[in-house]
């Protein structure tokens, strides 16, 4: 006899924030967590990621791949290729650290070769860690050993005399070499890493391209780079971000919208829960949603969708209300879908501390938007001034 056709129904459901039973089981059984993901790109949500794994396994985490500061922005200007700095730092922030050898994996990977060092001292310690001599990557156990020396070996061959190694990341230059060893995809390398240390989670860059952020702002200033937006590296923007856009080329001139890929999409569609997380607004978030096609597989996926604000100062936020915010992910959301779709098929709550009265005053604004705002205490007194990881993932769990 033939199984019977699956039937698919929708159903409403009351819940308690934070569920206590929710959060038990999940703590209980990980390894059966929900599926929820988050888009984002840089280090806010390490804390927040390396907690995670106490309740769920399988969290997703969709990576913006074009950081054009520090290491990540030697490297792609000498290799045209996408940044893979957040990727390394989520993967590890996801790896089971009960696991032989990964204390040893963590301290290689964080490792970063000085900045003082001439460079003919610094490319013989490069060699040193390629022939397995260097105590660093003697201490991590086989056959992670092999796969970094290999990985290293390809990044040599490939890199020039004159790489600027001075403070670079291990962990980029490990990933770097896995790149060309998969001929430029970077896919396998994250799958292979992510297995070797058992990362409790999917890592995924929104998409696999060498690709830069374009921000202009209100007073027609135009900013070519991820780094000219975040403050971290360059001074605070004086003008608020009226704009921004994915380019293809350096200079900035050519807007391209990158489409999807199927396997990215299905990760979005079968989540249990969307997170827009706290982070730098525009350029770890709204990065995220650039990419064709990301708003249509949002508006399919048949679960909670929900924004939590930064609680602290975003420079990239000038000029910026809470409703402002709200509306700015709507409208890049729906720049991405293929047709119209309704508002609350792509952003249903906002989850807010119970403390930012500045926030919550704008809450009538917000819900005119059609979008939902909860209350919750989510900060504590230990991580002030900003969200305490658990108090947000419970209040997430609950909603999953």
């Amino acid at each position: 006899m033939p199984d019977k056709a699956l039937r698919k129904i929708v159903l409403t459901r009351t819940v308690t924030l934070p569920d206590p039973v929710r959060t038990a089981m999940c703590r209980r059984s990980p390894e059966l967590g929900p599926r929820i993901l988050f888009f984002s790109g840089g280090s806010a949500l390490r804390r927040l990621s390396q907690k995670l794994v106490d309740y769920t396994h399988n969290s997703i985490h969709l990576i913006t791949p074009f950081d054009s500061g520090g290491s990540s922005a030697v490297l792609r200007k000498a290799f045209r290729m996408p940044a893979v700095g957040d990727i390394r730092n989520r993967i590890m922030a996801l790896a089971d650290r009960s696991v032989k050898g990964n204390p040893e994996i963590f301290e290689l990977f964080a490792y970063r070769l000085p900045k003082t060092d001439p460079p003919e001292k610094l490319r013989e310690r490069l060699e040193a860690m390629a022939r397995g001599a260097d105590p660093l990557v003697r201490r991590v156990p086989d056959p992670m050993r092999k796969i970094i020396r290999s990985n290293l070996g390809f990044f040599m061959d490939r890199s020039p005399k004159d790489f600027d190694l001075r403070g670079a990341s291990m962990g980029n230059l490990i990933l770097t070499g896995g790149y060309f060893n998969y001929k430029r995809q970077i896919d396998p390398v994250i799958y292979l890493f992510s297995r070797l240390v058992e990362a409790r989670g999917v890592v995924r860059p929104i998409i696999n391209a060498d690709m830069h952020l374009v921000a202009t702002l209100a007073d027609g200033t135009r900013l070519v780079g991820q780094h000219r937006l975040t403050g971290k590296e360059t001074a605070h923007i004086a003008s608020p971000v009226a704009d921004i856009h994915l380019a293809d080329d350096p200079a900035g001139f050519i807007p391209v919208e990158p489409k999807l890929k199927a396997k990215v999409a299905d990760h979005i569609r079968g989540a249990d829960l969307i997170c827009y997380p706290m982070g730098s607004f525009y350029s770890s978030v709204v990065a995220n949603l650039l990419v064709k096609g990301v708003g249509d597989a949002v508006a399919a996926a048949e679960c909670p969708k929900v924004y939590i604000p930064n609680r602290g100062h975003d420079p990239e936020e000038l000029g910026m209300g809470l409703a402002d915010k709200v509306a700015a992910l709507l409208r890049y959301l729906g720049k991405s879908c293929g047709a119209a779709v309704e508002p609350r098929r792509l952003l249903q709550f906002v989850l807010l501390d119970s403390g930012d009265r500045e926030a919550l005053s704008e809450a009538a604004r917000v819900r005119r938007l059609g979008v939902e705002v909860i209350e919750a205490p989510l900060m504590s007194e230990k991580s002030q001034p900003y969200l305490d990881p658990r108090r947000v993932i419970e209040h997430l769990l609950a909603l999953a």
